[in-house]
């Protein structure tokens, strides 16, 4: 492998001179930016990162944590993070945290040994990495999605309850009475946050929510199939049905298909998060569109703005969610 030393010696500079080409810390003429340029080229000589962020005391670097990057959500929002980053000049350092707490802290650790220049954090249901992150409060970091308790950090989501709020609003003024939820653990925040707008969006049409409306299963496909199974197994099944993620609502369209059950004629399905399968199921899936691209862009140029040495107060930028109509709802028969 090309050293910087040989780079230099088949270039006629010095040292210096190709650091300087290579960092941009001095000025340099034309003419020999454009033979060190070539040398490096022909010589095939990689810049050592390590180094560069020794004398820069940047790496031009952000990391990115998400709970499950299997999870469509998740790696939707990584792939419009990582092309922002990309075009503002910063690469992503990903790390999934699912598998628990345990496992975040020592992400969050490895990161801040990387000498990423900022993080964007999607935090999984722990709440007890804040002191980590806390003692390395001169990394910048935005948060995505929600806030972890006693973090001062620039925040960037769409409202969680307010998007399952008009989902449920949504079936009601199809004419539905009788619908049910179907949600992710209940020890998970966005969970809870959305069976809220569920609940208060039943509140308000003075509908009541019976023992056994809300399911709480795993945020998977497998998850929920099987809390259909349960509900289409019911003497009086639901008319319509929220699902606070379109992975369990994909599911769910698989078992109302295997049980006979029509969708939409017997059954209405609202999903959450618009993943790309959703237009692709059977029927195309109703659901709630957070914003994803306009969220990774927004924390990305916040964070490049910190990282840069931005100083305004903190700021928390909620974007709305929008309903997105397909076939999977329809009228009340």
């Amino acid at each position: 492998m090309a050293t910087m030393k040989q780079v230099a010696e088949r270039a006629g500079v010095s040292i210096s001179t190709v650091s300087h080409v290579i960092n941009n810390t001095r000025v340099v003429s034309d003419d020999v930016r454009r033979r060190v340029l070539g040398i490096i080229d022909e010589m095939r000589y990689v810049p050592s990162a390590v180094a560069r962020s020794l004398k820069n005391d940047k790496t031009n670097t952000i990391g990115v944590l998400v709970p499950n990057s299997s999870n469509p959500y998740f790696a939707e929002m990584i792939r419009w993070i990582e092309d922002t980053a990309f075009e503002l000049g910063y690469h992503i350092i990903l790390c999934n945290a699912h598998g628990g707490a345990q496992k975040q802290t020592a992400y969050l650790r490895l990161l801040m040994e990387k000498r990423i220049d900022g993080l964007v954090l999607v935090a999984s249901g722990a709440d007890d990495d804040q002191e980590l992150l806390l003692r390395n409060e001169s990394v910048p970091i935005v948060q995505l999605e929600r806030a972890l308790p006693g973090l001062d950090a620039d925040l960037v989501l769409a409202g969680q309850e307010e998007g399952a709020y008009l989902a449920t609003r949504h079936l009601i003024e199809l004419g539905h009475r009788a619908i049910a939820c179907v949600s992710g653990p209940v020890d998970l925040p966005r969970s809870r946050e959305r069976v809220g707008g569920f609940m208060r969006a039943m509140q308000e049409a003075g509908l009541e929510v019976n023992d056994g409306a809300v399911l709480h299963v795993e945020f998977t496909s497998a998850g929920g199939h099987a809390a259909f199974g349960s509900l289409l197994a019911r003497p009086q099944r639901p008319s319509a049905v929220f699902v606070t993620s379109d992975l369990m609502a994909i599911g769910g369209l698989c078992a109302a298909s295997g049980a006979g059950v029509r969708v939409p004629e017997q059954m209405s399905v609202v999903g959450y998060d618009d993943i790309g399968a959703a237009s692709f199921a059977t029927p195309p899936l109703t659901t709630i569109a957070p914003p994803k691209r306009e969220m990774a862009r927004q924390a990305i140029i916040q964070l490049i703005a910190r990282i840069r040495g931005g100083h305004e107060p903190l700021r928390n930028i909620a974007l709305a969610s929008s309903l997105v109509l397909r076939s999977s709802t329809a009228p009340l028969h």
